[in-house]
């Protein structure tokens, strides 16, 4: 596997890219650039005329993602929201509409070029209740205990440490916080070489990681309620055209990536401390429970 810095390096250098390339066009499509691989199924119809209609076009443009969190998850009116990776900050710009003005949406992204963007499509909306903040997703700039909803929309796949990104998700999530993140998964086993190809094709530069694999890491951290929601599978038609040209034979392979590369909506919860823990409980009630 990659170093951490070299994929970090990867990441940064193909999103950077990408939004360059949106912020000198009204009309690319950022996700076609040949260098991401990820034309549609992937990033394409993941966001309604209603939603689009919110935000500045070029938000949209940059949306690299594989799903929608912000239509899975239930927002509330004051809520403070983390989105991981928040690139040209179409998620952040949605959520911050949904938690309102005694809400906030953070961003965190560590691309210069997409705080940039994501800022000036702030600046568009007027959004008084978010912040972007530049930092890596292994080393959250926030406080412990102090964000109630984390998402993210299929970055977490990219990061080569992504036991450090769940464990700093977990300590800056207050208790009782969610966790609701679009991400791509694998199901199943597949042989590696087959595996590298999908995940080039998928975008994710350090792979996915496996569906088990991904719950066991969020329980040992201490995750509670993890669910995983299919929002799309990849077919290797999908892929054909991505595959032929890199010299795989797309039908030898069918019958082994078949059902097992997949968009997933993940929820898990951070759960609330047992009362009566010190600091749990009232003095008094500590009091007559003994």
């Amino acid at each position: 596997m990659e170093s951490t810095t070299t994929v970090q390096e990867q990441v940064k250098e193909k999103y950077g890219n990408a939004a360059r390339a949106v912020a000198h066009s009204s009309n690319l499509q950022a996700c076609c650039d040949s260098g991401l691989r990820c034309c549609d199924p992937i990033t394409g119809n993941l966001y309604s005329a209603d939603e689009k209609g919110q935000i500045p076009e070029k938000a949209v443009l940059a949306s690299l993602g594989c799903g929608n969190p912000t239509a899975l998850i239930d927002l509330h009116p004051g809520e403070i929201v983390l989105d991981l990776g928040s690139g040209g900050g179409i998620d952040v710009l949605l959520s911050a509409q949904r938690v309102g003005p005694a809400g906030q949406a953070y961003g965190l992204d560590m691309t210069d070029d997409m705080l940039a963007l994501a800022r000036e499509n702030q600046r568009q909306v007027g959004a008084a209740n978010v912040e972007f903040l530049k930092g890596e997703i292994e080393n959250i700039p926030l406080p412990d205990n102090s964000v109630d909803v984390i998402i993210s929309n299929c970055v977490i796949n990219l990061s080569a440490d992504k036991g450090r990104v769940l464990a700093e998700a977990f300590r800056v999530l207050k208790p009782g916080g969610r966790f609701a993140v679009s991400d791509v998964v694998v199901r199943g086993a597949v042989p590696d070489a087959v595996r590298q190809s999908m995940m080039l094709w998928v975008g994710c530069i350090a792979g996915a990681l496996d569906e088990q694999d991904y719950q066991s890491k969020l329980l040992a951290i201490g995750f509670a309620d993890v669910t995983f929601e299919p929002t799309r599978v990849y077919d290797v038609e999908d892929a054909r055209h991505f595959l032929s040209t890199s010299g795989i034979d797309v039908d030898a392979i069918a019958a082994q990536v078949r059902g097992k590369f997949l968009s997933a909506f993940i929820r898990a919860a951070k759960p609330q401390p047992a009362c009566c823990e010190p600091g749990c409980c009232p003095p008094a009630a500590a009091t007559s429970e003994g």
